[in-house]
């Protein structure tokens, strides 16, 4: 072992996309005729055109562009320019669409058609022409600084040019997100002056609160971030992930039932969508990364068998963006924790053999694991060595997988008797893990905490379970298996008061739970016989 250091829905594509594939199948797609829509919300930037028509599907396709919808802002823009050829921020629009669909050199030439027509519009127009230019050369050179400093310029002097112009003010709070290429979704306290001053020039449009409940979810700010999420969801109501970002923030601040609603709603409008619009799943990043929360949230209440058919579901499905790769393992984890071992190799085996190399990496962690499990320690390691080596082969996106792999990696020391450098790999992992840990992958990164403390009590490790309670506590304080790993530890410990309440708060949180989940039956045996214990009579 080399060791690191310290059933529903739309049909899926005839056979596993690939990326050519998926292009042609989009440029298609984003080529038919639509319909003007209600219920998206509504957004309106004046443009040089005298149609009308086209005026009207520009701004549908903004308003698509400000929600992710970018197959339908696509198609948008694509129609505008069918009523107006030489409209130019329909190119500038639709080469942002494009750029997010993963079609790079489409993207680049819609930017070049609409600098050959700037000539034509006004000068604010001009600028924004200017900035999508500067912004796709920053991102085809992300190695030089010097053309990312360019693009931010180029905003800055947009926006003192333009100092009430919500459109421009919604692009620099993105530009100011850590993550550059997110499109708001990872904005923060870097972001909030500009999306509050776009809010303030237009409080009736739903954009800046969409970008709001990114910003504040992405700082912990639970209150403000659901305040936005609430408008945002009454001002779409027929897109997708204005629910879902509803249930986003609904789940974090302890409402559940009402999260799972949103995500059951957010996945309704997207079936009807795909199929009505006959376009495979696969082809619709936000169908695959809704089925993922609908199912962890699912698992967060218990409710194991609601959260099957959409883990089941979201496995099936290519993973095209690098977030739904890393939850492929979801549904091997979910396989291993109802100890349906052979199912759960199947699955693992089959992401060895799938094509992203990332995901190949991910299926040789948990062939690992489940190796671990069968006593198979020398496969094991070795399998752990290959994950490894195809994470070296792909550069620095294999890092994502390091967390995963040094509790693979920890484990396997533990098991194999070297405890102190196990507890070390393991805890550098935890780190790891934790930091990355933002808003989508958080319950992924409970259940994998969960999943270690499980390691720990197979292992007879007392410290290193209370060790991972506290981490689970920290990270998820609400979450009943947290409170039933709290419970376990002080059982050990018998510290009986504070096992009792850790069993009664862990039991009370797995209220909709399926009866038969093993941790609540065991919660609620050991609730019992400490309360039988408290009971019971001295003797004299």
């Amino acid at each position: 072992m080399v060791l690191l250091a310290a059933a529903h829905g739309p049909a899926p594509l005839p056979t596993r996309d690939t990326a050519a594939q998926r292009d042609a199948v989009l440029a298609t797609i984003v080529n038919r005729p639509v319909p003007l829509r209600e219920g998206i919300g509504t957004a309106h930037e004046v443009v040089t055109t005298l149609s009308p028509g086209a005026q009207a599907y520009y701004d549908q396709g903004l308003t698509y562009l400000h929600s992710y919808v970018w197959i339908e802002a696509a198609r948008s823009f694509n129609q505008a320019l069918s009523l107006d050829g030489d409209l130019a921020m329909a190119y500038v629009g639709l080469s942002y669409a494009l750029g997010e669909l993963g079609m790079s050199s489409q993207a680049r030439d819609a930017s070049r058609r609409a600098s050959a027509l700037a000539a034509r519009t006004t000068d604010r127009e001009r600028l924004r022409i200017r900035v999508r230019a500067k912004q796709l050369e920053a991102s085809a050179r992300p190695d030089e600084h010097r053309r990312l400093t360019d693009y931010e310029a180029e905003l800055d002097r947009a926006v003192a040019a333009y100092p009430n112009d919500v459109e421009l003010l919604l692009l620099r709070g993105q530009a100011a997100s850590p993550t550059r290429d997110a499109h708001g979704m990872a904005s923060g306290s870097g972001s909030l002056a500009y999306y509050e001053r776009a809010l303030a020039q237009s409080p009736e449009y739903f954009a800046p609160h969409h970008y709001l409940t990114h910003a504040y979810e992405n700082i912990g700010r639970w209150d403000r971030a659901l305040e936005h999420a609430a408008v945002y969801a009454s001002m779409a109501t027929r897109i997708p992930h204005a629910h879902h970002m509803h249930g986003h923030v609904l789940r974090r601040v302890g409402r559940t039932a009402d999260a799972i609603a949103e995500f059951r709603r957010a996945d309704e409008l997207e079936v009807a969508y795909l199929e009505a619009e006959q376009i495979p799943a696969e082809c619709d990043w936000h169908y695959h990364h809704n089925l993922d929360l609908l199912a962890t949230t699912y698992e967060y209440t218990g409710q194991m068998r609601l959260a099957e058919r959409p883990l089941r579901q979201s496995f099936e499905l290519p993973a095209a963006e690098v977030a739904e790769q890393l939850n492929e393992t979801a549904w091997p984890m979910f396989l291993l924790a109802w100890g349906r071992m052979d199912e759960a190799m199947a699955a693992s085996r089959a992401l060895v053999a799938r094509e992203p190399p990332l995901v190949q990496a991910i299926g040789h962690v948990m062939v690992s694991r489940l190796l671990m499990h069968r006593g198979e320690m020398g496969p094991a390691g070795s399998e752990a060595d290959a994950a490894l080596a195809v994470m070296r082969s792909i550069g620095p996106i294999g890092g994502v997988v390091v967390p995963e792999l040094q509790l693979t990696q920890g484990e396997l020391l533990f098991r194999l008797g070297q405890r102190a450098s196990g507890r070390a790999l393991l805890h550098d992992g935890i780190s790891k893990l934790r930091a990355r840990s933002g808003p989508d992958v958080w319950l992924q990164t409970v259940f994998s905490l969960e999943r270690l403390f499980q390691v720990a009590l197979d292992l007879g490790d007392w410290a290193l379970a209370a060790a991972v309670a506290d981490e689970m506590g920290e990270l998820a304080p609400a979450y009943a298996g947290a409170h039933y790993a709290a419970g376990k530890v002080a059982d050990h410990a018998v510290d009986r008061v504070h096992a009792r309440q850790e069993y009664a708060q862990a039991i009370d949180a797995w209220r909709d739970a399926d009866p038969d989940l093993r941790v609540l039956i065991d919660a609620r045996q050991r609730l019992a016989a400490l309360s039988q214990a408290r009971a019971r009579p001295l003797r004299h």
